[in-house]
């Protein structure tokens, strides 16, 4: 294994290692966000998209040979990759967007073990000694370098990163068991009565959905599971079983990893954004004085491409208006015109018009609120135009008529939908 490069603390080099990021999942539960658009390619917190956090922990740690494995509505993900994530080739760094090969004849990937079977010949193009396979649809920061440092220490063939949650959370997760040396002993899939943690147990260990494979482990483990017929092709639920059957499988402890900047409150966060109230949820994390997901860490960025938008702006105050935005995020181009935006996330190019109210909402890119109107506790999506006088989130029954409504209540308006006063 080479050296380190410069900067980095002495262990792993980064040129040993390929990331595959698995991004093809349909989304469903995102409905209709996903409605034309794969679910890492839904935008989040304003400027970014949900893929952008895995792509930066990566190319933050170092790892800047990367293919995303895309499948379903993949063109605006696809476009944002090639906008975005152009790294220098002239050192041999990459983050390329590799659709479906059908390598297997005509048909699409059946799980994620069947797409990193199916991209194998990446593997052999690349020959590195370690594959971080990561998902693509989780808000977090990782240090990947520690993992990867833990997963050679340990001699395993796979380590799983898992996240401390609460026990009674285990139904919602693929829950972690291991022995004391971290070998891990039974993956279960959202157990109704999970074992705590030895040093906890009011928590569990869920699976992240990352994962450190070495390389012929997992040519091993995918070409195994693709040659048998009744297997199923999902790297968390039948890789991962197998491999722990085998004694392979090692667990990492994500609340060890240490991000440079992380404040106490924001350590070890990581949020499942795959329903509608996770995404809203972990919105209204940000916006908090002291946020429970900190964006302003300059030691660790989300990176990410913004347009050319201008400045925000904030305009009207007289006896009866003014611009405002309090507790919120607020987007480049943002124009808060007499109106008023409260605990919300403005996109850039949002327009909120004179008497407005927005309170507890996510407006993205684009998004016009028209004179005198209400939206409270909702998730608007791009280019929609909310018309002078309506309520949203106001008359529950009203909405749902209309719109989708989370399990929660949160009022979700897709791409483009018309909305009548």
């Amino acid at each position: 294994m080479g050296a380190s490069p410069p900067g980095y603390p002495p262990g792993v080099a980064t040129g040993d290692v390929l990331a595959m990021v698995l991004a093809g999942g349909e989304g469903k539960r995102l409905a209709p966000l996903t409605a034309d658009r794969a679910k890492p390619a839904v935008p989040f917190a304003g400027n970014y998209r949900i893929i952008d956090f895995v792509l930066s922990n990566l190319v933050n740690g170092g790892y800047r040979k990367i293919v995303v494995l895309t499948q379903y509505k993949s063109h605006s993900l696809d476009r944002h990759i090639t906008q975005t994530w152009r790294m220098s080739q002239l050192t041999g760094n990459y983050v390329l967007s590799v659709p479906a090969q059908m390598r297997r004849g005509p048909r699409w990937f059946l799980g994620s073990s069947d797409a990193l079977y199916q991209n194998l010949n990446l593997v052999y193009d690349e020959q590195p000694d370690h594959i971080l396979v990561f998902g693509a649809d989780h808000v977090y920061r990782m240090d990947p370098r520690q993992m990867v440092e833990a997963h050679i220490a340990s001699g395993a063939g796979v380590t799983v990163a898992a996240h401390r949650v609460p026990r009674e959370q285990a139904h919602q997760f693929g829950v972690i068991q291991a022995d004391p040396s971290g070998r891990i002993t039974s993956f279960l899939e959202k157990p109704r009565d999970a074992e705590g943690l030895p040093d906890d147990p009011t928590q569990v260990f869920a699976s992240m959905g990352n994962y450190c494979f070495t390389t012929t482990c997992l040519i091993e483990a995918v070409s195994s599971n693709a040659a048998d017929p009744n297997a199923g092709a999902d790297v968390g639920g039948d890789l991962i079983p197998a491999l722990v059957q085998e004694g392979q499988a090692q667990v990492y402890d994500f609340s060890t990893n240490e991000v440079p900047g992380a404040t106490d409150r924001d350590r070890a966060y990581w949020r499942d954004v795959g329903t509608l109230d996770a995404y809203y949820d972990a919105h209204m994390d940000l916006i908090a004085v002291q946020p429970i997901f900190n964006l302003y860490n300059r030691q660790w960025p989300v990176l990410t491409w913004n347009p050319p938008y201008p400045p925000a702006k904030f305009v009207h105050e007289d006896d009866t208006r003014a611009g405002r935005a309090i507790n919120s995020l607020v987007g480049q181009g943002v124009v808060v015109s007499g109106g008023v935006a409260r605990r919300s996330v403005l996109s850039p190019g949002v327009r909120i018009n004179s008497y407005a109210e927005v309170s507890g909402s996510v407006l993205l890119n684009g998004v016009e609120v028209g004179r005198h109107a209400v939206v409270r506790n909702a998730i608007v999506d791009k280019q929609v135009k909310i018309p002078e006088g309506a309520r949203i989130g106001v008359d529950p029954a009203a909405d749902r008529d209309r719109f989708t409504v989370s399990d929660n209540g949160i009022v979700v308006i897709g791409k483009g939908q018309k909305v009548d006063a």
